[in-house]
């Protein structure tokens, strides 16, 4: 398959996944942007997305993390989930911040990847390192997220 190929192969399935997303939908995540084994996604924070200190919740910015996460690792049309996942958070966002999460992946063997995912605020301040393991379930393409 040619990279042509491939890149169509990766917004058809981000394309199939994203409608079927209630979770990121609701959370008001936007898919920006998505390659082979790439993702970015962003979101704005809600005022309903803040803990009692009025900073965004950890959660929160976990879970827009796991679904960039989720759309690198589907990319290819091949059904996957997580492995194992850890975030580090070093700095808070507040309330009417853009953040972006930007998932790469960093290695793929046979059916296990590993990905990162760097969490950005609007001003391009680093709010959380994320690192997941993938494990591809069938390794035929899923008629699901390969939609022609």
């Amino acid at each position: 398959m040619n990279d042509e190929d491939r890149q169509a192969l990766a917004e058809r399935s981000a394309s199939a996944m994203f409608a079927a997303d209630r979770a990121s939908q609701a959370l008001g995540m936007r898919l920006i942007s998505v390659a082979p084994g790439e993702c970015e996604m962003r979101m704005r924070v809600r005022p309903d997305m803040l803990n009692g200190l009025a900073s965004c919740h950890g959660g929160i910015i976990f879970a827009l993390a796991d679904s960039a996460f989720a759309f690198a690792c589907n990319s290819e049309g091949v059904p996957t989930v997580s492995a194992a996942a850890h975030i580090d958070h070093l700095a808070g966002a507040g309330e009417g911040d853009e953040l972006s999460a930007t998932a790469r992946r960093l290695w793929q063997g046979g059916r296990s990847g590993l990905y990162e995912v760097v969490v950005a605020d609007q001003g391009g301040r680093l709010i959380a390192l994320f690192r997941g393991r993938s494990h591809r379930r069938n390794p035929a393409p899923s008629p699901q997220l390969d939609t022609k």
